[in-house]
């Protein structure tokens, strides 16, 4: 079965909130509660253009900028936190939903032989994915927690999704990056990946093809044949 990509792609990385689970979902909920909390409307564009695929701390940052508001790195990181906190009060109450075509995706790349990776700004991404079933998939993980101990810098950068393909013993230019967010396919294109495919959860095709992917499906597995 042909996993619709290039030939030179021997390696796949994958965001996990929004490519593989529904997650973004109860990300944005949290997102929402949080901010409308401290008095600040937000919506679903403000998330798509502020938070979407960011580190915690960075997208609450780049929203509050957004409002004319530079408030103490003290005070990110709280309402950082208060977010997380939240987000997984949610998941344990709501669960998690892998999306059905991203699994079919994901066993056909399996069957094919490819080493996967998963890349994602999530903290959480270790209970997503058990949650999800999807650990088994997995060959390499680059969550929130890695790019904190390691320092890198959060998407658009592409540090996260070099430190993936490191992990795999791949080059950039023979991997894949499969995204939902801005920030994430700008990454992809900035490491130099072979190939950038954008995932349209938010009715931004035009967008994620303006940001670097090559590519953009509605579901994973239109690309299969």
């Amino acid at each position: 079965m042909s996993l619709g990509i290039p030939e030179k792609i021997t390696a796949l990385l994958f965001d996990l909130d929004g490519v593989l689970t529904s997650t973004a979902v109860l990300h944005r909920k949290a997102w929402r509660q949080t901010f409308e909390n401290m008095g600040q409307p937000f919506s679903e564009q403000d998330y798509l253009t502020y938070v979407d695929g960011k580190p915690r701390y960075d997208g609450v940052r780049s929203f509050l900028a957004s409002r004319g508001l530079t408030p103490p790195e003290e005070e990110i990181r709280r309402v950082g936190d208060l977010k997380n906190d939240l987000v997984n009060r949610i998941i344990d109450e709501e669960g998690i939903t892998p999306y059905p075509a991203s699994v079919r995706y994901l066993q056909a790349a399996r069957e094919a032989g490819l080493p996967i990776g998963v890349v994602t700004s999530s903290a959480n991404a270790t209970k997503v994915l058990k949650a999800g079933d999807l650990t088994e998939f997995v060959d390499a993980l680059v969550d929130g927690n890695v790019i904190t101990e390691q320092h890198l810098n959060g998407k658009p950068a592409p540090d996260s999704f070099l430190e993936g393909a490191r992990r795999l013993g791949i080059p950039p230019e023979h991997a894949a990056v499969f995204e939902d967010a801005l920030s994430g396919v700008a990454a992809g294109h900035a490491g130099g990946f072979g190939h950038v495919v954008g995932v349209d959860r938010g009715n931004q095709r035009e967008a994620l093809k303006a940001n670097g992917a090559d590519v953009v499906v509605d579901e994973l597995d239109e690309l299969l044949s």
